[in-house]
């Protein structure tokens, strides 16, 4: 005794002739459970209630045809990938062509011969069963890249913030600083992205990048001696040269890390554009190479003003922060100087979300308390 029995495939047969589907319900009802519908309209009402693995379509029939009965199947998601079968008596190969170009996979004339119409039946049936098996792979494996590749991004995004809060540990800067520099980062993007100058550079997959890469500004700080780091006062010339070396330290980082990667990226020069070039300015009096205009990186040129409001805004051991209007001022006197104009420009409409963001992310008492005692016990 079968304990489980085969589910058979539906068969919907559409034809305005009663004898027409008959005679088709006569020849498919033992291999197939057979559905009837005598109008267009009464199949679209069966196929949504539960719909066929495959149609039998009549063409002529009053108010809709099974052309258009086969349009707008084919047109509807749900609907556009169940076969559809021609059955008709016209025989003109124009009839035919219009037929497999709406969508249709076969198209037979009458007199149907029965062997031939199970014969090409079963064959469109397991090619739709490959197709739907094929879909569901293809569904399954987007779905495991789109998760796999969120966890390596997810993974990326912490490896960055770790190496970023290594050198963070060092300097009297604290780690909020990273949030807010990246929020500035963001907040300049989406508003230059709709100028010219820019439009082309900042495509969302490079906004992203540049927001991801920006903690990564101070990385070369790790090689910086603590008697410079973490000095209150001026440096002399001799300590400056030192201290002006951290983006050539941290450019050969990120240098050496492409090399050793198993295939080239553009978040390794995106990196390597903001870590290099954020101490530039705009008028070739920055470092590392003096650059100017634009010759200096975009992203770098984004990093330079996010990377100097912040420092004007944030209280350390050594100084008080500026209020945000003064902070603007300062930022404004070095429009075509320091800073790219437009960068400015992006800056000043932007005004109010830079000011939201450093009060979201201030530092806390407690930020700045575990800063200045490493501060004051580190410096020799």
């Amino acid at each position: 005794m079968e304990l489980f029995q085969a589910v058979k495939p539906i068969m919907l047969i559409v034809d305005d002739s009663p004898a027409n589907l008959s005679l088709m319900a006569g020849m498919l009802i033992g291999h197939y459970t057979v559905k009837i519908a005598n109008s267009g309209a009464r199949a679209i009402q069966v196929i949504m209630n539960e719909p066929p693995d495959l149609i039998l379509l009549d063409i002529m029939m009053p108010d809709l045809d099974g052309y258009e009965l086969c349009r707008r199947l084919k047109a509807e998601p749900l609907t556009s990938h169940i076969p559809i079968i021609f059955l008709t008596s016209r025989t003109d190969p124009e009839s035919q062509q219009l037929g497999m170009s709406l969508g249709a996979v076969d198209y037979i004339r009458r007199p149907v011969i029965p062997a031939i119409l199970l014969s090409r039946v079963k064959a469109h049936l397991v090619a739709a069963t490959n197709a739907h098996s094929l879909r569901v792979n293809n569904e399954y494996l987007e779905y495991e890249v789109t998760k796999r590749t969120r966890q390596m991004a997810a993974l990326q995004n912490a490896t960055i913030l770790a190496l970023a809060l290594l050198s963070e540990t060092r300097d009297p800067e604290t780690g909020s600083h990273l949030k807010r520099t990246q929020y500035y980062i963001e907040l300049l993007c989406k508003y230059l992205r709709r100028q010219p100058r820019f439009a082309v550079f900042l495509s969302p997959e490079r906004i992203q990048l540049t927001i991801q890469c920006a903690p990564l500004h101070d990385i070369g700080k790790v090689g910086i001696p603590d008697r410079i780091l973490l000095n209150p006062g001026r440096y002399s010339a001799t300590e400056f040269e030192i201290m002006k070396a951290h983006p050539r330290l941290g450019r050969d980082a990120i240098a050496n890390a492409q090399n050793n990667a198993s295939a080239d990226s553009e978040f390794f020069e995106i990196a390597r554009q903001i870590i290099y070039s954020h101490h530039e300015k705009w008028d070739g009096s920055g470092y590392p190479q003096g650059l100017a205009g634009d010759t200096i990186p975009i992203p770098a040129r984004l990093m330079a003003l996010a990377d100097v409001y912040d420092a004007l805004i944030s209280k350390r051991v050594y100084k008080e922060g500026l209020p945000h209007e003064q902070a603007v001022r300062v930022i404004v006197e070095g429009r075509d100087k320091h800073f790219d104009p437009d960068v400015v420009d992006a800056f000043l409409a932007m005004g109010d979300e830079f000011q939201a963001v450093a009060t979201i992310f201030a530092d806390t008492a407690e930020d700045r308390e575990k800063k200045a005692a490493y501060f004051t016990n580190s410096v020799i």
